[in-house]
């Protein structure tokens, strides 16, 4: 297993990690996504350990905190050896101060965490999205004391804005506090709004990514064709809601090329679709996510090898996006852009 450092900071972590949005199932949103119970989990994450991925991503939305709870079991007597990533601000209840980025939720939401997964701290604390109405100053210095207390080894945010994560590392060093060191978001073939300005800040200021549904919300599984039906799975049952819409036509020319160049390398579609994030820039890590044992062992044939630069070119080339303005129009003047296309 390949491991890279975590952004600007000390930590390695492997390219790949486990996402366990999947475990429990115990909300509707989430039943969709998979119902694994201890049991399944455990056997999964015995698999993870013994492929060098020893990093869980977890949330306490994910099925309002059973996702936690189960990987918490599921790691029992194997914590040293195990990475976990967790992540607050959405709502875990109807309460007021129930969801957001207040020191208060914060702090109440990290303690939750810790006890649900049975850890004494958290390796990557997330903030699973930006809530405008907490100043950034009282959300960082939240998140500083927690890593003052031992209680979060390093902080990471996801889903932010451009400016929300600029913002942030700004107050960070003006006031001395913990600074994210990690964006988690979403980038995929059929998905690279990621490169228009948040893979240039993270290039510019060591913020390192780990890429959520790195097979765009489960189309490059190989399973969606043109011409035929939608298989069942995830997607036919709903699965999909709250992810991007992705035009058929779009989507069809890139599962096209994928399934050229799985022919060529011996691979599946999702490996060489998962190969070409590893190839791109600040991408530090997958999180990839898997129903049963034999969905993650596929996933974990993604590493070990690199499509050719003439494969990634064709990719490249057939998933292009045509940005929103600024990005099109500095897009014109590539001397004055960073290498946000190649590694």
């Amino acid at each position: 297993m390949e491991y890279r450092q975590l952004g600007h900071s000390g930590l390695r972590i492997p390219v790949l990690s486990f996402g366990t949005a999947t475990f429990g199932g115990t909300t509707e949103f989430f039943k969709t996504w998979g119902e694994t119970d201890v049991k399944e989990a455990a056997r999964l994450v015995d698999i993870c350990l013994e492929a060098g991925v020893n990093l869980f991503d977890t949330a306490n939305v994910y099925s309002q905190g059973a996702s936690e709870e189960i990987l918490g079991k599921a790691l029992a007597g194997k914590r040293s050896k195990a990475l976990i990533s967790t992540k607050a601000t959405f709502p875990m209840g109807a309460g007021a101060n129930d969801a957001g980025s207040s020191r208060y939720h914060i702090i109440e939401a990290c303690e939750a965490s810790l006890k649900r997964l049975g850890s004494e701290h958290i390796d990557i604390y997330f903030m699973h999205g930006f809530d405008a109405l907490t100043p950034v100053e009282e959300t960082l210095a939240a998140l500083d004391h927690l890593v003052q207390s031992g209680k979060v080894r390093y902080i990471g945010c996801s889903n932010f804005s451009g400016w929300h994560v600029m913002k942030s590392l700004a107050v960070s060093e003006k006031y001395g506090l913990a600074r994210y060191v990690v964006y988690q978001g979403y980038y995929s073939l059929i998905g690279r709004e990621y490169e228009w300005e948040l893979m240039p800040l993270g290039l510019d200021q060591g913020v390192g990514l780990m890429v959520w549904s790195p097979l765009g919300w489960g189309r490059l599984t190989g399973k969606i064709r043109r011409g035929q039906a939608l298989p069942e799975g995830r997607i036919k049952s709903g699965g999909a809601a709250g992810g991007p819409e992705v035009a058929d036509d779009y989507l069809y020319k890139v599962v096209d090329v994928l399934d050229e160049i799985a022919n060529e390398t011996g691979k599946s579609i999702p490996q060489v679709a998962l190969n070409w994030l590893l190839q791109r820039p600040t991408v530090c890590n997958l999180v990839i996510g898997a129903r049963n044992e034999a969905q993650l062992r596929q996933n974990l044939e993604a590493v070990g090898w690199n499509l050719t630069s003439d494969q990634i070119a064709r990719l490249d080339k057939v998933s292009d996006q045509h940005p929103i303005y600024p990005y099109w129009h500095q897009a014109q003047f590539e001397m004055l852009q960073p290498r946000r296309h190649r590694s």
